[in-house]
């Protein structure tokens, strides 16, 4: 091999080895999102860009940063617990990534009751904290009750609820099936998650198989939706939000 061939093939193996790292690290430890919806606020703000980890729940091809075809068995695979904010593909349309918390395991039976979470024919109680701001996808900011919602396994985690007698606050019994979870995004009102099936414009039952991993914590947040020119930029970011736990 001559001389100058060693030296290109040596200056493009370093960038070559950082993207293998890179793809490597993104592929099985963990991977940035963006939140582009209000539907998990208040745990879940838009413009929250968080990390989340893959090792959890293993892998498979949805863990993959490109979605590689159809979600299949999971290599290491384990059961989220309940409660925990996961990541994961569209049953549906795989390159969808959407980001709700899991309610119910396989076996679980769900409802909603007058606006109520019900699972396995116990009301989850309710405790109120006040009153928090909810954004729309226009970035206009209103008040809106909130809530700490205690989960069978203890598991506490805020909600944002305004009615009681929607659509989706009276559901029948549904028993979660092997393999599959049961998810609701946080802002009760405001998110097309498993209380709605996916011919209806929800998520319906998520298949295991389909998740990519947890969310961890965020990393920024940037209120984007209300930028009005660079003088309003340091404004916007939300400097309270930086690495902060998600729970």
């Amino acid at each position: 091999m001559t001389h100058p061939v060693r030296k290109i093939l040596k200056w493009l193996a370093e960038p070559a080895a950082i993207l293998v790292l890179a793809f490597g690290a993104t592929t099985a430890i963990a991977q940035p999102f963006y939140i582009p919806s209000g539907s998990m606020e208040p745990t879940l703000r838009i413009g929250d860009a968080m990390i989340a980890s893959k090792f959890p729940y293993g892998y498979s091809t949805a863990s993959l940063p490109m979605s590689w075809g159809a979600p299949g068995a999971r290599l290491l695979g384990r059961n989220p617990q309940q409660g925990d904010v996961v990541i994961f593909r569209h049953p549906e349309t795989p390159r969808t990534v959407l980001v709700k918390r899991v309610i119910g395991l396989p076996g679980d039976q769900v409802q909603m009751r007058q606006g109520r979470l019900v699972i396995n024919g116990r009301t989850l109680e309710l405790r109120g904290t006040g009153t928090g701001e909810a954004q729309n996808k226009r970035g206009d900011k209103t008040a809106i009750r909130q809530f700490v919602e205690i989960l069978p396994n203890g598991v506490r985690h805020p909600i944002f609820k305004r009615h009681w007698d929607g659509v989706v606050d009276d559901t029948p019994v549904v028993t979660v099936p092997a393999g599959q979870l049961f998810v609701m995004g946080d802002n009760r009102d405001n998110s097309l998650d498993s209380r709605v099936a996916v011919e209806d414009g929800g998520v319906g039952l998520v298949p295991v198989a389909n998740l990519i991993g947890r969310a961890e914590f965020v990393v920024g947040s940037f209120d984007f939706l209300n930028m009005r020119g660079p003088a309003s930029w340091p404004g916007l970011l939300r400097l309270p939000r930086f690495f902060k736990k998600i729970t």
